[in-house]
This record gives C-alpha cells, sequence and structure tokens, in this order.
C-alpha cells in the first residue's frame, strides 16, 4: 500500500528537500502552500508563490494553493503565544498552518504531514520546544514529520510504522544552509531560490502599518492588508487613510486596487504620486489629503495647484493652496 503525505511547500528550498525525500521514499506527496499578504519580495523576481507552483511542478506534485483570509488576521491580531521582536506571531503561525494542513491530509485520505522545518533554523518558532509545542496544539502530535531534522526527534507515527526510512532521513540543524546545498546537488535539485525575503511581521518598520489597520477597524478586510505594502500611508481621520504611491510600481498598484468608493488624487501640473484615500469620505479629509499629496510634489510652496479628484465614476478639478508643514505632515503618517 503506498501512502500518503501532504507537504508545506513554501516555495524555499527546504520544503522542496523534504518533499523531495519522501518522494524518494515511495510515499505519494500533495502539497499545501499558504498565500501570505505579508510576504517580503526576496532577491528572486519570482514570488513565494511562484516559486512554490513552480517547485511542485519539478516534482510532479499537486499543489492547493490557499490564500490566508480573516481568520488568520485575527489570529494574528489576538496571538495566544504572542509576538516576536515585531508583530510576528510565530508559533500561532505554524499552529495555524498544521491545523490547515491537517484539514487538508484529512480530506484527500493522505497519512502524514512533512514540513521543512530545519530545528535551531529561527529563534522563535524552530526551536525545539516550540516545535514540540505547535505540533501538539495543532492536533496532529506524532503525524508531523520533518525530515532535515528528524534524527533530533522521538519516531513520528510514520517512522515508527515503516513508512519512512529513518535510517534515511539527515540530520540538519542551524541557520547555516551548506547542508541544504549539499543535499539538493545529491537529489540532482538545481532549481530554487535564494535564501532571501520572508515575513514583513517581523519587521520592526512594519508593525505600525499592522497595528493601525487593528486599532481602526472593528471588523477587518482583507483588502487593508494587501496595501500595506505599496505606498506610504497616513491616518487622516478615525475611518480614512491617505496612501500615497512612492514610485511607478507603487502608483500602478495603488490604481489597480482603486474601487469605486475610493478617491484617488494626483497634481495636474507636474510629475506627481498618486493618492488613494479609502474609508469614511468627506470634504475635510478630501482637503487635507490634497495637501499632504503636495508635500511629495514639486509644486511651489504656497503656490494655488491644480488637484484632479476622482471619485464614484466621477472626475473633477479642485484648486488647493501648496502650504502645509512637514511636521504636520509627520503627525499624519503611520510608517
Amino acid at each position: 500500500m503506498k501512502h500518503k503525505a501532504v507537504a508545506l511547500i513554501s516555495g524555499g528550498l527546504d520544503s522542496i528537500l523534504a518533499a523531495k525525500l519522501m518522494l524518494d521514499m515511495g510515499i505519494e506527496v500533495y502539497g499545501i502552500n499558504f498565500v501570505m499578504p505579508f510576504d517580503r519580495p526576496g532577491s528572486d523576481t519570482a514570488s513565494r508563490q511562484d516559486w512554490a507552483t513552480r517547485s511542485a511542478s519539478n516534482l510532479g506534485i499537486p499543489l492547493q494553493s490557499v490564500p490566508l483570509e480573516l481568520d488568520y488576521m485575527e489570529m494574528v491580531r489576538r496571538p495566544l503565544h504572542g509576538y516576536g521582536k515585531a508583530i510576528n506571531p510565530c508559533v500561532d503561525c505554524h499552529i495555524f498552518f498544521l491545523k490547515k494542513a491537517g484539514e487538508h491530509m484529512r480530506s484527500i485520505g493522505a497519512d502524514f504531514l512533512v514540513t521543512g522545518e530545519v530545528i535551531g533554523q529561527r529563534p522563535m518558532s524552530q526551536r525545539r520546544d516550540s516545535m514540540m509545542l505547535i505540533e501538539r496544539e495543532s492536533g496532529y502530535a506524532g503525524l508531523v514529520l520533518r525530515p532535515l531534522s528528524a534524527r533530533y526527534f522521538e519516531p513520528t507515527i510514520p517512522e515508527q510504522n515503516g513508512w519512512v526510512d529513518r535510517d534515511r532521513l539527515p540530520g540538519i540543524k542551524g541557520r547555516s544552509r551548506q547542508s541544504q546545498f549539499q543535499l539538493a546537488a545529491a537529489c540532482g535539485i538545481t532549481e530554487y531560490p535564494n535564501p532571501a525575503g520572508g515575513c514583513l511581521l517581523t519587521e520592526l518598520s512594519f508593525v505600525p502599518k499592522v497595528k493601525d489597520v487593528f486599532d481602526h477597524s472593528s471588523e477587518l478586510e482583507m483588502r487593508d492588508f494587501h496595501l500595506l505594502k505599496s505606498g506610504r500611508h497616513f491616518r487622516i481621520g478615525q475611518h480614512t487613510k491617505l496612501i500615497l504611491g512612492r514610485n511607478e510600481a507603487d502608483n500602478h498598484n495603488l490604481e489597480a486596487a482603486f474601487q469605486p468608493n475610493d478617491t484617488a488624487i494626483c497634481w495636474m501640473d507636474g510629475n506627481t504620486p498618486l493618492g488613494l484615500i479609502t474609508g469614511v469620505q468627506d470634504q475635510a479629509c478630501l482637503e487635507l489629503a490634497m495637501r499632504i499629496l503636495l508635500r511629495y510634489t514639486k509644486a511651489g510652496r504656497d503656490s494655488a495647484c491644480r488637484i484632479m479628484v476622482r471619485h464614484n465614476n466621477t472626475q473633477q478639478t479642485r484648486t488647493v493652496t501648496h502650504d502645509i508643514s512637514e511636521n504636520e505632515v509627520a503627525s499624519y503618517r503611520i510608517d
């Protein structure tokens, strides 16, 4: 009887190797990838999701992509096991992933879970005690195999039952990736991303943006979190935010995110960031947003400036004086 495993495929080398080791032992592997709203771009042009898809294809395994939604964000908002140095709930995050992967495992009749975790690689979630706690609280104790570091744990059910040959599993630990590179070469794996990127929740500079959404939202919306990765953010009202593009890519992203109830603003007489006003729309917030926008243009100080305003399929021209001070702008800025 051929046994089945669900492997968590992040797109990184560790998860590729974990899945490959299982395939080489005759395990039927099904991948699952969680699409994160807070992935930080790495040195490769492809996203982590792109790498996960490419890696699954190279391995010849099916891949289930699971976008993380509001239940995930509520976990980030109130993690049972707290945050790391920033606003990263790494322990709760891994519990969440294993629970979701376990549900998928049950739904397809698979036998156990596989992750690419390496003991000692991450300070919060990949200590031995944290890894065992995560496994217990996921509800799948004994069914979580970490092939790369298996020798540092008690044998799992797949090993005890002989589905997986423990003697063929490596003993990798620590932050160095040299052992993984050597194993990849031995397995004939040549295509994988550089070790880079990661989760923006570990970045101290990203904390104010996330906390601002939590502090000003009675009900969370995923769109608010996706927008955090683009532009400069300003809290201009209790339920109103201004986002200004930093560059052409940001302007493009904000334009693509524009919805009918939003307001888009730009300076008409020179190069300008695109401004996107979300949330409650009123004249006071619009006036403030236009004045802040001008601070990031080459408009003359105290000059009357024409602003193009788009809202609900209408377009109008407003004139605003460029008179806002740097200190006043800073008082509204979130990041």
